[in-house]
């Protein structure tokens, strides 16, 4: 369901900025200058989330990036748009094409700080996806959500995702606010080795924010268990290959695959493997080839890419022949 990402956007924001830090884009120390526009729109006189930024200043990408995790500071998801793309516009089309990359498929984005726009719209399940992105690339980063405050131009400001102080393994990510969606909140924790992503919207206040995420990520930690499915390089099934120098190749996971189920619903589980056909040789081991899908009572529940667990290589004309001839026939068929 589309719904608005409010300060949760800028999630995408940082993503992106990490992003072109890993790639060397960009640097940490880099500075940004903060325009009458980022200001007047996110600083101080917007009374919206600040950091407090002021008029003509140059901010380091480091102090940027702590201010819209920790504070959600308006004014400096505008510095950094402008920074990076000159306009927010045109910071917005790096968004969409970064959240078309990892697998963000309904969601919108047209300003890096969330504030309204009828245009933008994101998902929970997107919002989990990109949740799960940057923990699983910018490990290093990632603290940065858990810290309790940052100080800029004088004011300290303590991190508005109280969960974090809570006592409940929650060590990240973001808050949102608009008047139209209601309160909302990516949170993130770890528990008995396994790393939990929750995502709310619509609630009615902040206490009713912090009460929902608690039994939710509550719920989430007691209610699942984990069954091994299958170890690492294990052989989960086999594709076929058209024309190499083998009929069909094995396809693993990215390590062991477990499955998290509601407690008592092991009797549900399906599976089926799917790919794309036909897959020609080479084929390289590691290749992503296809995707186990995992289903309780005929409903997709989880998914887990698959790779090929060895090196095809081009078949000799008899075989190429002999595979081109089937696939033509089953395409009669």
């Amino acid at each position: 369901t589309a719904m608005a990402p409010s300060s949760m956007a800028k999630l995408m924001t940082v993503a992106v900025v990490l992003d072109m830090v890993k790639r060397g884009a960009l640097s940490y120390d880099d500075t940004f200058y903060i325009s009458e526009h980022a200001w007047r729109t996110g600083g101080a006189p917007s009374r919206g989330s600040t950091m407090f930024a002021e008029l003509g200043s140059q901010v380091s990408v480091d102090d940027l990036l702590h201010s819209m995790v920790i504070q959600s500071g308006n004014d400096a998801a505008i510095a950094v748009a402008e920074g990076i793309a000159g306009s927010e516009a045109a910071f917005a089309a790096i968004m969409n094409e970064f959240a078309d990359r990892i697998g963000m498929e309904h969601s919108h984005f047209t300003n890096p700080s969330g504030l309204p726009d009828p245009d933008m719209v994101v998902t929970a399940r997107d919002l989990a996806q990109l949740a799960r992105y940057i923990i699983r690339e910018f490990p290093d980063f990632y603290p940065t959500f858990s810290q309790p405050s940052f100080s800029w131009n004088g004011i300290n400001q303590s991190n508005r995702n109280d969960l974090v102080n809570a006592n409940i393994g929650v060590d990240g990510l973001k808050t949102g606010h608009i008047g139209a969606a209601g309160y909302g909140v990516v949170v993130s924790g770890t528990d008995g080795g396994r790393r939990l992503v929750g995502v709310l919207h619509g609630m009615s206040s902040e206490r009713e924010r912090s009460d929902e995420a608690r039994k939710l990520m509550t719920w989430g930690a007691r209610s699942f268990e984990r069954i091994p499915a299958f170890a690492a390089g294990a052989i989960v099934g086999y594709a076929k290959v058209y024309g190499g120098e083998e009929g069909h190749v094995g396809l693993i996971g990215e390590g062991s695959i477990d499955i998290y189920l509601p407690r008592g619903n092991r009797r549900c589980l399906s599976a089926n493997i799917s790919y794309s056909a036909p897959i020609l040789p080479p084929v390289r081991e590691g290749q992503r080839l296809a995707q186990l899908n995992i289903l309780c009572d005929n409903q997709l529940i989880q998914s887990a890419p698959l790779y090929a667990a060895d090196s095809i290589g081009r078949g000799d004309l008899m075989r190429r022949a002999t595979d081109a001839f089937m696939e033509l026939a089953l395409g009669w068929l």
